[in-house]
Order: C-alpha cells, then structure tokens, then sequence
C-alpha cells in the first residue's frame, strides 16, 4: 500500500505560504517540488494542475484543498503541502477559504497510484484531530512525523 511519506520529503513542506489567491499558491508550491529539481518543466505542470483546476475545483471543504494534475514533466509523483495564513479562497465546495493545500503532480502512465494517493490523502485529511494537529505543526520534520504517525494507525 503507498504510503504519503513515501512521496512527501520536509523540504516540500512550506508552513507559510506568501500566496494570496489560489493560482498563487498552486504555481508556489509547484516552485517547491522545481527547487528540489523534481520537474522537467516547471511551467507545463503549473498548467496541468490549473487545467484540471479549472475543470472542477479541488477546494474539498474543511479549509482543505488538493490540487492535482498529470503530466510528463515529472518521473514519478511527487506531493507539496502548503499551509496559508490567511486562508486563501479556493472557490470550495462549502464556499469557505482553504488553509492547507496538499498538491499532488503524477506521471502520465500512473493513474492507479494517483488514484491510490488522493484516496490516501482524502482519507487522512478526514480525520479531524489530523487536520487540527496539522494546521499547528511548526516544523515540516513535524509535518512528516505527524503524517507517519496517522499512516501507522491506519
């Protein structure tokens, strides 16, 4: 079974986004995967993930979003999180502005563990202590300790 930690590294965890709308964050947290050299082309997954953004939104309720996209500029998936303060508005389902953003960018050819991930992802993030404990992490270590924690429970 996939794990999230075996996709997410602290250094993909940015607990202060400067974003102010969600275009923003999207493109700023697809330039955190970029600077750990994890895209082949930086602007052909920001696309991506706006075009399927544009399709439905990815703003899921509870202050969540989980942008997403596929595309050939990366090798395998990879996951950024971002935390906004303020909330940012995200056109969610229940109309409520997001403050934590999990991306999630996939090669073309893995559509099972894309599905696998989100299901992961969705899954974790409807636990309420989870979300809770998440939004009050200080550290990205903290972030990814937090992650591996709720994964062994499950």
């Amino acid at each position: 079974m996939m794990r999230l930690t075996d996709i997410l590294e602290p250094q993909h965890i940015k607990l202060s986004l400067s974003a102010s709308n969600k275009k923003e964050v999207i493109e700023e947290l697809v330039d955190v995967l970029d600077a750990d050299g994890l895209l082949s082309d930086r602007d052909r997954v920001l696309h991506a993930v706006l075009e399927r953004e544009a399709t439905r939104t990815t703003g899921i309720g509870n202050g969540l979003a989980i942008p997403h996209g596929k595309c050939g500029d990366v090798k395998e998936i990879v996951m950024a999180i971002g935390r906004c303060d303020p909330p940012v508005d995200f056109e969610s389902i229940d109309e409520q502005p997001v403050s934590l953003v999990l991306l999630l960018v996939s090669p073309m050819n893995q559509t099972g563990p894309h599905i696998q991930a989100l299901a992961r992802i969705s899954r974790l993030l409807s636990i309420d202590a989870f979300r809770k404990k998440l939004m009050q992490v200080e550290s990205p270590d903290q972030a990814l300790e937090l992650i591996v924690e709720y994964e062994k429970a499950e």
